[in-house]
């Protein structure tokens, strides 16, 4: 019996035809989704606007005169729906900030953003101490009202070392709200089902008085991304 075995060219070539066709299938879902057109229609620089959207108009979380610090804000979509919850008197429709800004967003990335009016932007690793510091002084000792956290690390397809990477981000979120956040505020924070998930969750209740688990509709079927929502601090 004789075998044939593929050079690998043969193995490359079929390897990208694979690839392209996935590549063609997510662009394609892409651009059909509902969210996405939505977004482009009402001026939001990204469709995870309606995540925060809907989790806000479920549980009334962002008001104007609140000091709202948005990490890992970058495109800014975030920090765009909080910058038109504050500008109530600002026409419907659009997502570009526009009317007077009543309250503070300071927004937090390490990869840069482009500037939304009103908005204060850090760029910088939310893991460093420096980058820390530079966000409570701007700050200027004051108290944060909602911290909304859409902070993801780089996934590697190896569930304990993405586990470890995301329950590091969330413990820094937890901190940064225990010490800088005013006690009846929220935290919306960005996680993931699978390992380590429960945890997370015990670590919330540990934290505030009130945890909701939400998956919004804006977030697709096939993402393992969920957010908590933690709301009053309990008293250390």
């Amino acid at each position: 019996m004789k075998f044939q075995v593929k050079s690998s060219k043969s193995v490359e070539k079929v390897t990208n035809k694979v690839s392209s066709k996935v590549n063609r299938a997510w662009i394609n879902d892409h651009v059909n989704d509902t969210y996405v057109k939505l977004a482009k229609k009402e001026g939001y620089r990204a469709r995870a606007a309606y995540k925060l959207k809907e989790i806000d108009e479920t549980l009334a979380l962002i008001k104007p005169g609140q000091l709202v610090v948005d990490l890992g804000s970058t495109p800014g979509a975030w920090s765009q729906y909080v910058r038109r919850k504050m500008s109530p008197k600002t026409a419907t429709g659009g997502g570009a900030a526009a009317g007077t800004l009543n309250g503070t967003i300071i927004a937090l990335d390490l990869l840069p953003m482009d500037p939304i009016e009103g908005v204060t932007f850090i760029q910088g690793d939310f893991r460093e101490d420096e980058v820390l510091q530079r966000l409570t002084a701007t700050m200027a000792g004051c108290l944060a009202d909602i911290v909304v956290s859409d902070m993801a690390p780089n996934l590697s397809g190896i569930d304990a070392a993405d586990t470890a990477r995301i329950e590091h981000l969330i413990e820094l979120a937890l901190d940064f709200t225990s010490h800088y956040m005013k006690p009846q505020g929220a935290l919306v924070a960005k996680v993931f089902n699978g390992g380590g998930y429960e945890g997370l969750v015990k670590r919330f209740k540990e934290t505030f008085v009130t945890v909701k688990r939400i998956k919004p509709k804006a977030s697709r079927d096939k993402s393992s991304e969920t957010f908590l929502v933690g709301i009053g601090l309990k008293p250390v």
